[in-house]
């Protein structure tokens, strides 16, 4: 077995049954925040602070959603739809886009560039978990 397939095995184990949630903010508490009302719910979390991080944990763990911010230093939320757009289809999380630009331009950028659901900021932590589980369902 190679070591992508049984991080794979091991990351749908350790999920029982839920999708894992890739959460990549530079904003800790808001990381932290998601991170802990998504592991209440029951979900497998990995996180990342800026664009970088959230792609080596996507090439290293695979997770099946991803809640991103836009703002952040380093690699925004922008060039990492556009990075996701270089993997196959079948290695691609599905993404949730929270963030403070929530303008129709910023909407429709995210929705051309692959994000399944956008999530203004503030947010209530109740409708995110909706529009995961939503996603989950749109296998």
């Amino acid at each position: 077995m190679n070591v992508r397939a049984s991080t794979a095995v091991a990351t749908d184990m350790a999920s029982n049954g839920l999708p894992t949630v890739l959460v990549v903010d530079d904003e800790p508490q808001v990381v932290w925040v998601i991170e802990f009302s998504l592991q209440g719910e029951g979900y497998e979390t990995l996180t990342a602070h800026d664009g970088f991080e959230a792609m080596d944990q996507i090439e290293r763990h695979h997770p099946d959603l991803m809640v991103l911010d836009v703002m952040m230093p380093r690699m925004d939320g922008w060039s990492v739809l556009e990075e996701l757009e270089k993997l196959p289809v079948q290695d691609r999380p599905r993404v949730v886009m929270v963030t403070a630009l929530a303008s129709a331009v910023d909407r429709e950028r995210a929705e051309r560039l692959g994000a399944s659901a956008f999530v203004p900021k503030p947010f209530d932590m109740d409708d995110l978990v909706g529009v995961l589980q939503g996603l989950e369902l749109r296998v």
